[in-house]
C-alpha cells in the first residue's frame, strides 16, 4: 500500500514551526549511531569531535546567525542496561546548549539502538517509549524553552536501507515494510510517552523528500508508486493508514523534509541533475507536502559537498522563499551536516559542512564561500514579506 488517498490529515492544524528555531537557518549535527554491514557501530557525534567541543560548536553557530540546531541523544550510550540510564554523555551537551542560548531539536533514535534489544520484538517500541519519556524529563529540566524532539529519524530511509537492502542494521533483505511499521510503532509510542511526561513538548518528523520519474511510458505506474510511497511513513504516523499501529493526527506535529542533490531520479535509472527538464522544482514538492498534511514545514536536512555547497544553498533558499510566497509555511532550513564528517562506509573526509573538522585545540574553520552565501540568504530572508 502506497498511501495515496487524497485529502489532508484530519485534526487541528498544529502550532507554528517557528517555535523550533528563533532564526530561519539551523545547523544540524550528524548523529548517526547505526551498525554497518561489517558490524562496526558508527558514532558521528564522537567522530566529528562534537561531544568534546559542543560548547564551542554551539557558540560558533550562534555567531554565524544560526539560533537553532538539530542534535542527538545517543540511545545506545545512555541505556546501559534495560531501563538503566547513564546521562553522562548527554548532560554536558544539554548544558552547553542552554549556556549558548541554542534551541535544540534532539534526535532520540538516529538509526541506532542498544545491542541487547531486538528491533523486531514487541519490546522494542516499549523500551524506546520508556527511554523517550525519561529523556524528555531530563531535557525539560535542562532547557529553558519547551523541549523539541525527533523521535525516529527518517523512517522511510531506514526501512529501505536496513530492511530492504541490508546497508545498515538490522541488515535485513526484503523486509522494508515490516521494519517501517515497527519504527512507526516506536515513534508513536515515544511521542505519546513524551507528551505524558512533558505536555508542552514539540516534535519534528524528518523524512526524505523525493521525486521519481519514468524512463519509459510503460514505467509510469511503477515510478509514480515509488514516488508516492515517500508519504507512507507519515501516513502511518498520522493514522491515515493502518490506525491499528497506534498513529493518529495528534502524533503529527511539524513535518520535516530532507532534501539533497540526489533526491530526484529516473525509476531504475540515474539521478536527475538540477536544471534538467525532468527536475521538479522544490517549491512544488513543498506545496504538495503541505497540501497533504496541512502542517507547518521545516527543511530538516539539506546540503551538498565541496564546491557545490554554496550553489546548492542558493537554490534551496530561492525555492523556499518562492514556496513561502505561495502560502506554504516553511519555517526554516537546517544546514546538514553542519560539520565536515568521516563517511559512513569508509571514513572518507566529507567536506559538506559550514565548519571543518576540529584541530587538536578544537578550532574549526569556516568555509568562506558557504558562509558568504549564507549571509546573503540571511539578508534576503530578513527582507522577505512576513519576516519577523
Amino acid at each position: 500500500m502506497t498511501g495515496t488517498q487524497g485529502g489532508a490529515v484530519p485534526g487541528p492544524v498544529t502550532r507554528d514551526a517557528g517555535a523550533l528555531s528563533p532564526t530561519p537557518f539551523l545547523g544540524g549535527f550528524e548523529c548517526s549511531t547505526h551498525r554497518r554491514r561489517d558490524g562496526q557501530r558508527l558514532d558521528l557525534i564522537a567522530a566529528t569531535g562534537h561531544d568534546t567541543w559542543a560548547a564551542a560548536d554551539y557558540a560558533a553557530l550562534r555567531a554565524l546567525g544560526l539560533g537553532g540546531v538539530r542534535d542527538g541523544l545517543r540511545w545506545h550510550r545512555i541505556e546501559v542496561a534495560p531501563r538503566v540510564y547513564d546521562w553522562s554523555s548527554a548532560l554536558p551537551m544539554l548544558r552547553a546548549a542552554r549556556a549558548s542560548g541554542q534551541r535544540v531539536i534532539w534526535d532520540l533514535c538516529h538509526y541506532g539502538w542498544p545491542d541487547d534489544l531486538d528491533i523486531w520484538s514487541e519490546a522494542f517500541p516499549v523500551r524506546f517509549a520508556a527511554f523517550a519519556a525519561e529523556a524528555a524529563r531530563i531535557v525539560a529540566a535542562e532547557t529553558d524553552a519547551a523541549p523539541a524532539f525527533c523521535t525516529v529519524n527518517e523512517i522511510s530511509y531506514w526501512a529501505w536501507a536496513g530492511g530492504d537492502v541490508g546497508r545498515m542494521a538490522p541488515l535485513a533483505l526484503e523486509r522494508g515494510p515490516e521494519l517501517k511499521r515497527q519504527l512507526v510503532r516506536a515513534s508513536v509510542a515515544a511521542t505519546r510517552a513524551i507528551r505524558t511526561a512533558v505536555p508542552d513538548a514539540r516534535f519534528l518528523h524528518a523524512e526524505p523528500l523525493i521525486h521519481v520519474v519514468a524512463g519509459s511510458p510503460e514505467d509510469v505506474p511503477a515510478a509514480e508508486s515509488y514516488r508516492t510511497v515517500q508519504y507512507e511513513a507519515l501516513d502511518l504516523v498520522s493514522g491515515r493508514l493502518c490506525p491499528e499501529l497506534g498513529g493518529g493526527p495528534d502524533c503529527l506535529d511539524v513535518v520535516g523534509v530532507n532534501f539533497y542533490p540526489d533526491n530526484q531520479w529516473v525509476h531504475d535509472g540515474g539521478t536527475i541533475p538540477l536544471g534538467h527538464h525532468a527536475y521538479r522544482p522544490l517549491r512544488d514538492m513543498l506545496a504538495e507536502v503541505h497540501g497533504r498534511y496541512e502542517r507547518p514545514l521545516l527543511v530538516a536536512e539539506t546540503g551538498a559537498e565541496g564546491t557545490a555547497r554554496a550553489a546548492w544553498l542558493h537554490y534551496v533558499c530561492g525555492e523556499v522563499l518562492a514556496a513561502r510566497r505561495g502560502g506554504v509555511p516553511v519555517a526554516g532550513i537546517c544546514l546538514y551536516p553542519i560539520l565536515d564528517y568521516p563517511g559512513w562506509d569508509d571514513g572518507r573526509p566529507c567536506a559538506v559542512g559550514l565548519l571543518s573538522a576540529p584541530d587538536r585545540d578544537g578550532r574549526r574553520f569556516c568555509d568562506p564561500d558557504f558562509a558568504a552565501e549564507l549571509r546573503r540568504q540571511q539578508t534576503l530572508f530578513a527582507q522577505a514579506p512576513g519576516a519577523a
